[in-house]
This record gives structure tokens, sequence and C-alpha cells, in this order.
């Protein structure tokens, strides 16, 4: 009996692999939760956007900001940008990391779509995306005053996760930074 038994072994490790890559597959990445929470920005030095000057950590931090992972290659992106545009316009400051994007159509659709960044890092290469733990664009960070990662979102931004997950973030940390 034992030999009949070994013609099923391929079945059966066939069936807990297809068990297993459906698992993974189902799993949704705007759900898993980042190791940099309650963590520094990691360290870069990154040219701007265009490349006019070098960027640091410390010349993007400071205040509560929105660190948003951006590419004119993604469709999300594109949806997302005009309420990004509308929080700066209303005062948020966020900071933009163009990542593995070519500056000329980087700089083209800023002057295309309009600029909410008050800075934008030209993360050609995916660095700077690379230490963030960053799955694709776009996905949005809370920094806080002194640099800290306080939330990450995965997905677009509008009126719906602003109002329910990051305003609320945003505005505890500000008023944690006046007291």
């Amino acid at each position: 009996m034992a030999p009949r038994l070994k013609l099923f072994a391929p079945l059966l490790i066939f069936a807990l692999l297809a068990l297993l890559l459906f698992r993974g597959l189902s799993l949704d990445p705007r759900e898993m939760p980042s190791a940099l929470i309650d963590k520094p920005l990691p360290e870069f030095e990154l040219f701007s956007l265009g490349g006019q000057r070098t960027l640091t950590r410390e010349d993007v931090t400071g205040q509560v900001s929105l660190f948003n992972v951006w590419a004119t290659w993604c469709v999300s992106c594109r949806v997302e940008h005009p309420y990004l545009q509308q929080l700066a316009d209303a005062g948020v400051p966020i900071v933009g990391v163009n990542y593995k994007d070519e500056d000329a159509a980087a700089l083209q659709w800023l002057q295309d779509l309009g600029n909410p960044y008050t800075v934008n890092i030209a993360d050609r290469d995916g660095t700077l995306g690379l230490d963030l733990g960053v799955y694709g664009a776009p996905e949005t960070y809370v920094v806080d005053a002194d640099g800290v990662i306080r939330y990450r979102h995965v997905g677009v931004v509008d009126e719906r996760v602003w109002r329910s997950i990051l305003e609320p973030i945003v505005l505890e940390l500000t008023a944690s930074e006046v007291n």
C-alpha cells in the first residue's frame, strides 16, 4: 500500500504549494505594517528633482509633513494628484519622492498638472524607496517635526483617506508640536 501513496505525493505537494501561493497573492500590501513606524526617516543624500541641489534628511524635516512617493508611470498617482494639490493649497506641507522616474517627464508632469510639493526628492534609482520599504507608488508617509515616521498609507490619498485617516494623525502631531 505504501508504494501507491507515493503516487499521490506530487499531487499533495502541488496542492500545498497552490494553497500557499493563493494565500500569498491574497495579502494586501496596504495592510502590511511598515517596519519604520516610530523610527526616523532614513538618512539620504539625493538630488532635488531637476538636479538643482542635493537634499538630505535634515532639509525635509522640521515640521509635520506628508511624504508622497509618486511617479509619472503610476496611473494611481495621476488619480490622487489633484487632491494632493488641494491639500497643498490648504497649507498641508507635502514632500515629493519622485520614485524611479525620469526627471524630464516628472518636471513636465508638474508643469502640466501643478506642483503640490514643497520640495521634490529625485529617487532615480529607488534607494530611498528601498530604505522606506516602498512596495510601489503611490505611498504616503506622515512624518512628524522630528523626522519620525508615524504612519504609512499605500494607495491613493483622496478625501476619504485624508479625512478619516491622515488628517487626524496630522492634527494630533501638529497639536503636540505646539505644546
